[in-house]
């Protein structure tokens, strides 16, 4: 390992923050694949037999039901972990479509600075940030006929890659000024091969640390998403409808809305937390 990444690799294993945020995103995925399993509910199924007080209202956390059960007598634990596997995988899958899109749009727009091309895309990207982010995924998500998690991801990263092209097109126009990428243009070197082999490798380690706070503000936007109503429909599990559906039920049974309005807290946090530390482990000027 060259020194560079040794000392990046040390400067993120010493940042508390950092190993914090990691801790909660890795307990999160594995609270995704394995508490389905744990639970051994339905998480669609209502348990009218042992779900119901004697007030018939949801029972409360027991050693049955870990979080409770819902106003329909649903496992909350369950859907909770369900939950967790749709807000992740649509997290993930529109954050990697939006640091693709925004990194070329980026690396395109910084190669090509003052041209025509550097122009529109940049004009392009001051139009869509002139535009509040969850407004822009709400008003594509309304123009959809059937919302799935295919949709909502596409819908994410397909608005959700501006602010990347903006740090990337600044990040490209300080490389491709640097030594080394002009020798590669003087002795001939393609444009997509001086791109792919000299630049992309130095806005990687800033394009790493957005698109991991981009995967927060993704499962923060999905959450909202479902809370509105414009999220995958009922029955699936998802936070944000589940916030929604326990509001009504917060004086009598308020663990059917804080179970997932903590998830959120805590995923968002995790991603923000691992960001951060990151950030400070790829940046140079960090001891």
């Amino acid at each position: 390992m060259s020194d560079r990444p040794r000392d990046a690799l040390r400067r993120f294993l010493r940042h508390r923050a950092a190993a914090v945020g990691a801790g909660i995103v890795l307990s999160l995925v594995l609270f995704a694949l394995v508490g389905p399993l744990l639970s051994g509910h339905d998480p669609n199924a209502s348990d009218f037999a042992r779900g119901i007080s004697p007030r018939d209202l949801p029972v409360g956390p027991n050693g049955t039901f870990w979080l409770g059960t819902d106003r329909l007598f649903r496992d909350v634990f369950t859907r909770l972990a369900v939950g967790a596997r749709v807000s992740l995988f649509i997290a993930f899958a529109a954050t990697i479509l939006a640091t693709g899109i925004g990194a070329i749009v980026g690396m395109a727009a910084g190669w090509l600075e003052g041209t025509v091309v550097d122009t529109v895309l940049m004009r392009l990207v001051d139009v869509g940030l002139a535009f509040p982010f969850l407004l822009l995924v709400m008003a594509l998500g309304a123009a959809l006929e059937r919302t799935t998690a295919t949709s909502i991801f596409l819908t994410l990263g397909l608005t959700g890659w501006l602010g990347t092209a903006r740090l990337v097109r600044a990040k490209t126009m300080q490389v491709r000024t640097l030594d080394f990428v002009v020798a590669a243009r003087a002795l001939g070197g393609s444009t997509f091969e001086i791109l792919l082999r000299h630049v992309l490798p130095n806005v990687a380690g800033p394009l790493l640390v957005i698109a991991t706070i981009s995967v927060a503000q993704m499962i923060l936007a999905e959450s909202v998403l479902s809370y509105l109503g414009a999220g995958l429909a009922p029955p699936t599990a998802t936070w944000g409808y589940m916030l929604f559906d326990g509001q009504p039920y917060v004086n009598v049974a308020p663990w059917i809305a804080l179970a997932p309005g903590f998830a959120i807290l805590l995923a968002v946090l995790g991603f923000n937390l691992l960001g951060e530390g990151l950030r400070d482990a790829v940046d140079p000027r960090k001891d």
